[in-house]
């Protein structure tokens, strides 16, 4: 019996399977997906799992999706995978990790039970996620889960270092998320900053201020993820207006929703949007506006340890 492990992914990441088999060593593990007339998927796994290491790689990019990878892992550890790692590239619902309002449901924390749900294999369910929208998420899991948060920083300093010149400045659209921002800036030895933002009314903020000293340098805007590009245009504009010379932008989930990446470049204030590809929809785009890394070795590596 090989000891390779085996790679399976949903079919929306099939691009990211793609790329960890052709740089690793690891064996294909094929699925047949087809969908019944009434709109019910049909999932057969074609490759033997029994006593086999097994990854399976899935974002939960849509209520679909999230069965279809919970569906799929009940049936591998079924069919006996002694181990099974998830991939989960983008965790959908990762804003909805508390409640505001009475009455609100904490979607990321049920999913979270939902997936905490699924038999154990006899060496354990290996979860891991990239750039989580929250810490608090992977404390939501329950029973025997082993949680892993990878942190793309390596990608994003790399693209902010081939992005800007010498002396730049890496910011964040909000003090939100000015901690993750500030650890990013002091391992690149630069400054960083951020915006002040005041609720003009239920739907709509304006900037006050900014935290640092921009004029006649480079900035580059890192957010976690990028869906409808507004908070992020307005904070680019800010920075311009504040004396910034070149305005760039990196963020781990391109969701780019509501034609989102063409907004952000009619805005005429952001340079470059740089993204990796833990969401389909940063693959699908093609815009030279658009730059696009892979969590591939992040994967690979994460799988060979």
């Amino acid at each position: 019996m090989s000891n390779k492990k085996i790679i399976f992914s949903t079919p929306d990441y099939q691009y990211l399977l793609d790329e960890v088999i052709e740089l690793g060593s690891f064996e294909r593990g094929e699925i047949e997906v087809r969908l019944f007339p009434d709109g019910e998927r049909y999932q057969r796994i074609l490759t033997a799992v029994n006593g086999r290491d097994v990854v399976l790689i899935g974002g939960t990019i849509s209520d679909s999706d999230t069965l279809e990878i919970y569906d799929l892992a009940y049936a591998l550890i079924k069919y006996g995978a002694r181990s099974i790692q998830l991939f989960f590239p983008y965790f959908g619902y990762s804003t909805m990790e508390r409640a505001v309002k009475e009455g609100e449901v904490v979607t990321a924390k049920s999913r979270a039970v939902m997936f905490s749900s699924l038999p154990r294999t006899s060496l354990g369910n290996y979860f891991t996620f990239f750039d989580l929208h929250s810490e608090g998420i992977p404390h939501y899991f329950e029973g025997q889960a082993l949680i892993n948060h990878v942190y793309c920083k390596p990608i994003i300093i790399e693209a902010a270092r081939n992005l800007a010149d010498d002396g730049f400045v890496m910011a964040c659209t909000d003090a939100g998320r000015a901690k993750w921002v500030e650890s990013l800036a002091n391992e690149m030895g630069v400054n960083a900053a951020f915006v002040f933002k005041r609720r003009v009314s239920g739907d709509k903020t304006e900037v006050t201020s900014i935290s640092a000293d921009v004029e006649g340098k480079d900035v580059v805007i890192y957010d976690d993820m990028v869906r409808t590009g507004g908070s992020l245009i307005n904070a680019a504009k800010a920075y311009k207006n504040a004396g910034a010379k070149n305005i760039y932008t990196i963020t781990t989930h391109g969701l780019f929703s509501n034609d989102a990446l063409n907004k952000i470049q009619l805005s005429g204030v952001i340079k470059k949007v740089v993204s990796t590809n833990t969401h389909p929809n940063s693959i699908k785009l093609n815009s030279d506006f658009l730059q696009t890394k892979s969590i591939a070795p992040l994967i690979i590596h994460e799988i060979s340890k």
